[in-house]
C-alpha cells in the first residue's frame, strides 16, 4: 500500500470524514488498487453485496440551446442543420412507449431553448403524467430551471416555479449542469451557464420543497484536481445542509461524468482515461460520505468498465437508456443507446454483485414483464 495512504485508510476504517488533503493524497497517488479497495470497504459497508439499475427512457425534448458552451457536442442554434424540438405529443408518445417496456422511470432534459414559453414545460409534464401516471418524471437540470425562471419572468422565485412544475408532474431534479464548480473553468469553457452558488441555489429549493435530486461532476477536460476537490466539497457542505436543516429532500446519488469529446469545441482533448474514470468514481465514494449511492453511467463509462467500478465504490449503473443524445460514445453517433435489463443484471451478476431493480428513488421494484409494483407496498407514499 502507498504509506501516503496509510491516515486515509485509517480514517476510513474508523468512520472518520475525510478531508481536502485526504482527497489530495488519494488523487495524488498511483495505487489505484488501494484506493478502490477502500472505496469497496465503504460501498460494502452501505449496500453490502447489491447492485442497482433501473428500467429507465431517456428523452431529450430539444437541442435548441442558448448557449455554445466548449465541451458540449449537443447544442444547436434553431434552423441549424440538426437542431430539433419536440412536440407535447411526441412527450406522450415517449411515456407510452416508457409504458409499453415497463419503465419506471422517464428522465429528461434538453437545451436552454430561447422561444418556447414556459407552458410548453409544463403541458410536457401534464401529457407524460397523464400518459402514464405511474412513471416517475426526472426534468430538468439546475441550469434549466433558472432558465424557465427567467422566460416566465421568475427569476427570483425558483420556489414557485419548481411548485409549478411538481404539480405539473416533475418527480425529481437530475444532477446535471453542475460541470466544475470553479469560475475558471467557468469563464473558459462554459461561459453563460449559471456558476455554482446558483446551482447549488436550485438544488437547496427544490430539497427545502421535498424534491429528491442528483449531483454530477464533469471531469477530465480543463479542471484541475484542485478544482475536482473543491467540488465534491462543495457538495458535501450542501448535502450536510439538506441534512441539518431537516429538509425532505436531499441528493440521491452523484455521478462522476467523465468528459467525451466529440466534435466539441475541446475536441483536441484526449479525455480521461479508464484508470482516471476508476480513481474519480472511488474518491467521490470516499469523500462524499452523506451521499447514500454513486452511480458509473454507463453510457459514458462503457458498461465493461462500470461492471469493474462496483468493486472502486459504485453500487449503481443506470438503466436500460433506449435513446441518448448528450454525447456519443459510439463511432457511429447514434443516439439509440440501450442496453436491456437482463443484460444490466447480467453485467451486474458477472462483476460478483446481486443485481437489485430499483425505482427512481431506490424503492426496490418487482417485475413481472411490463408489469411491475414496488416489493415493499409499504413505501408507496413516500
Amino acid at each position: 500500500m502507498d504509506l501516503n495512504l496509510k491516515t486515509v485508510s485509517d480514517k476510513v476504517d474508523a468512520g472518520e470524514r475525510l478531508t481536502a488533503d485526504d482527497a489530495r493524497a488519494l488523487f495524488d497517488s498511483h495505487d489505484v488498487w488501494t484506493i478502490g479497495r477502500l472505496a469497496d470497504r465503504v460501498r460494502r459497508r452501505m449496500h453490502g453485496n447489491a447492485a442497482y439499475y433501473n428500467v429507465n427512457r431517456h428523452f431529450n425534448y430539444s437541442n435548441v440551446c442558448a448557449l455554445s458552451c466548449h465541451f458540449c457536442d449537443f447544442y444547436r442554434k434553431r434552423g441549424e442543420a440538426g437542431a430539433y424540438e419536440f412536440s407535447t405529443d411526441d412527450a406522450r408518445a415517449q411515456a407510452r412507449d416508457a409504458r409499453e417496456a415497463g419503465a419506471t422511470e422517464i428522465h429528461m432534459v434538453g437545451g436552454l431553448h430561447p422561444y418556447l414559453p414556459f407552458s410548453y414545460y409544463t403541458d410536457m409534464l401534464e401529457a407524460i403524467r397523464g400518459e402514464y401516471p405511474h412513471l416517475h418524471i426526472k426534468a430538468f437540470t439546475a441550469v434549466e430551471i433558472v432558465h424557465l425562471a427567467r422566460i416566465d419572468k421568475r427569476p427570483n422565485d425558483l420556489a414557485g416555479v419548481l411548485g409549478d412544475l411538481r404539480d405539473a408532474g416533475l418527480g425529481s431534479l437530475p444532477g446535471g449542469g453542475a460541470e466544475v464548480f470553479d469560475d475558471r473553468c467557468h469563464d473558459e469553457a462554459y461561459k453563460g451557464k449559471i456558476r455554482s452558488d446558483k446551482w447549488l441555489e436550485v438544488h437547496d429549493v427544490a430539497h427545502e420543497l421535498g424534491l429528491m435530486s442528483n449531483a454530477t461532476i464533469l471531469y477530465g477536460h480543463i479542471e484541475s484536481i484542485d478544482d475536482r476537490i473543491g467540488h465534491l466539497m462543495l457538495l458535501r457542505e450542501a448535502q450536510d445542509r439538506a441534512i441539518e436543516r431537516g429538509w425532505p429532500g436531499r441528493f440521491q446519488t452523484v455521478i462522476p461524468l467523465p468528459f467525451v469529446p466529440g466534435e466539441s469545441k475541446l475536441r483536441h482533448l484526449p479525455g480521461p482515461t479508464g484508470l482516471d474514470d476508476l480513481k474519480m468514481m472511488a474518491i467521490s465514494r470516499l469523500v462524499l460520505d452523506n451521499f447514500d449511492h454513486v452511480k458509473a453511467f454507463w453510457i459514458m463509462q462503457t458498461i465493461e468498465l462500470s461492471q469493474l467500478a462496483l468493486q472502486f465504490g459504485v453500487d449503481d449503473i443506470d438503466g436500460t437508456v433506449v435513446w441518448y443524445d448528450i454525447t456519443k460514445v459510439k463511432r457511429d453517433g447514434s443516439t439509440h443507446q440501450e442496453m436491456s435489463a437482463g443484460h444490466l443484471r447480467r453485467a451486474i451478476a458477472e462483476a460478483g454483485f446481486e443485481p437489485i431493480e430499483r425505482d427512481t428513488l431506490y424503492r426496490r421494484v418487482a417485475r413481472d414483464g411490463a408489469a411491475w409494483r414496488l416489493a415493499d407496498a409499504s413505501l408507496e407514499h413516500v
